[in-house]
């Protein structure tokens, strides 16, 4: 890890304008508030935070994607969310003294700017319409959370697959002459551990949704969506 005092590197591209919490304020403010930011930059596999640990900073991705995920108790990896550019975590832990409730991992070379929890909790002093904006995203991350978990008991693969593909394209995805084409933020091993099914049940069902027209594979990390239409009816 690579880490830098203030955030030098964010002076002509603030991380925070990235971050929709942060969309009220001021650009003087906005300055301040980079200068209390402190920069790191991290390897693919390196770890942003552990499970247990107490984190003492909210983290901004500004750079690159990260996984948040805990081990099952046979010891697989439950993948729970993916942060990548704009998005942040830590802010439960600034709130509380509890300690970190999952693990956030590198999938590339990541940038990340942190602010410190009392420099956090004194920016929320001063403008609270910001701690209003983080209730709301965690409110929606709890939904999102809720209905995957929701859907591993109810929603059957293909509709969990379809999900993922368009839940990927509306963040990743890039729309071209053919179709939307996506870079895919996981492995297919990661993203079989994100829904919750075998690797090879992931396999068979991309190659089902290719064999129907529906997608293509471009590669290992990216695929082209052909039919969003025939995805959404397949995601339900």
């Amino acid at each position: 890890m690579k880490e830098t005092c203030r955030c030098l590197h964010c002076q002509n591209d603030l991380c925070i304008h990235k971050v929709p919490i942060f969309s009220s304020l001021s650009k003087d403010d906005l300055g301040k508030i980079a200068d209390l930011i402190l920069h790191r930059e991290y390897k693919k596999g390196e770890f942003l935070l552990r499970e247990g640990e107490k984190s003492e900073a909210i983290t901004i991705i500004n750079g690159g994607s990260v996984k948040a995920f805990k081990y099952t108790p046979d010891g697989r990896e439950q993948i729970l969310y993916v942060f990548s550019e704009g998005d942040f975590f830590g802010e439960t832990n600034l709130l509380t003294d509890r300690t970190a409730t999952f693990n956030v991992e590198a999938l590339q070379s990541v940038q990340a700017c942190s602010l410190s929890k009392t420099e956090f909790q004194n920016i929320l002093s001063h403008h609270p319409d910001i701690a209003i904006k983080i209730i709301s995203e965690l409110g929606e991350r709890m939904a999102r959370l809720e209905n995957a978990m929701q859907g591993m008991g109810v929603r059957n693969v293909d509709n969990r697959v379809g999900g993922i593909l368009l839940e990927f394209a509306s963040k990743y995805g890039i729309q071209n002459s053919q179709g939307i084409l996506v870079q895919l933020p996981l492995s297919r091993e990661g993203i079989a551990n994100y829904l919750g099914v075998a690797r090879e049940t992931l396999s068979r069902k991309l190659g089902q949704l290719e064999n129907d027209g529906v997608i293509r594979s471009v590669n290992n990390k990216s695929i082209l969506i052909l039919d969003t239409k025939a995805l959404q009816e397949i995601a339900g």
